[in-house]
């Protein structure tokens, strides 16, 4: 049942669209931000209450929940890989028209980078790259946690992900506060950053690229990023796609420098589709791993 349920969820997240107003994840966030406001602190130790009091209730309500139908109603709520694909093939749209500004305004729907200094080559990056992590984050992740934990898993690992997302920064609120969060995510991301790497290695020819190259790439520099998981997924598409990825990146007025991952050109507006189609082979493929694994 939780195999079926899985297939269920996935397949409804290619057909149903996310509501605008409603949907499980955002009313999450909210309930996470409530419980920020009332514990924040500068300090570790209240970040490890805010998560723990942010992930185990989750986690608890969602290990009494069983059933395929429960594990497809929540499989097609925390994953995201048909929105993924819809918002970067829209930036693609728009700078295929030569419509640069209406691609920086729809960028922030997939990172968090500041888009107003990208020229048509950065917000290209930009995609290619949050394609690439996201693919990991919201699709490959759900479906591996819920093949080993069914709901409980589905639920955790999302609300892993959404904490660090809202206060794994390391700017000064969050440096400390937001640690335990960063590390959890970091865990809990470990080994679908690397199936995720693996499975677009071997889904290369899909996008006219070669797996020992792809491979190469991979196994050289995914290691060279400061994440220890979107390094992962960056180097294994920067591989599979034949490009370089990597460079300068501005958050909030932050400039930080990621090493060059890749052997070939650097990403271009071409590349999006092309990352696309990658990211739909690589979310077939983790389907068929937690189907396989899933009891």
């Amino acid at each position: 049942m939780r195999s079926l349920g899985l297939v269920a969820g996935f397949l409804l997240d290619k057909a149903v669209p996310d509501p605008r107003r409603g949907h499980p994840v955002a009313l999450y966030g909210r309930a996470a931000g409530w419980w920020e406001r009332r514990v924040y602190g500068d300090s570790r130790a209240r970040g490890a209450l805010f998560t723990a009091g942010a992930v185990l209730p989750v986690v608890a309500a969602g290990s009494v929940v069983r059933g395929g139908a429960a594990t497809a109603a929540t499989t097609w709520a925390v994953l995201g890989g048909s929105m993924l694909c819809r918002e970067a093939e829209r930036i693609a749209g728009a700078l295929e028209e030569g419509d640069l500004a209406r691609a920086r305004g729809l960028l922030p729907n997939l990172c968090g980078r500041d888009p107003s200094g990208l020229d048509e080559a950065g917000v290209a990056r930009a995609v290619v790259e949050s394609v690439a992590e996201n693919t990991s984050d919201a699709v490959v992740g759900p479906l591996v946690w819920g093949a080993l934990g069914g709901v409980a898993g589905l639920a955790g690992f999302r609300a892993v992900n959404t904490l660090d997302a809202m206060v794994g920064h390391r700017d000064e609120r969050y440096e400390r506060f937001g640690s335990a969060s960063a590390r959890l995510d970091d865990l809990a991301g470990w080994g679908p950053a690397r199936l995720t790497a693996v499975l677009a290695v071997l889904a290369a020819p899909v996008v006219g690229g070669d797996v020992r190259g792809a491979w190469r790439v991979w196994r050289r520099d995914g290691d060279r990023h400061p994440s220890p998981n979107a390094g992962q997924c960056e180097a294994a598409f920067a591989g599979a796609l034949g490009r370089t990825l990597g460079g300068a990146n501005v958050y909030g007025g932050r400039e930080e420098r990621r090493p060059a991952m890749g052997d070939g050109p650097r990403a271009g507006v071409d590349d999006i589709r092309r990352a696309v189609r990658l990211a739909r082979a690589v979310h077939l493929g983790a389907l068929a791993v937690a189907a396989a694994v899933a009891r």
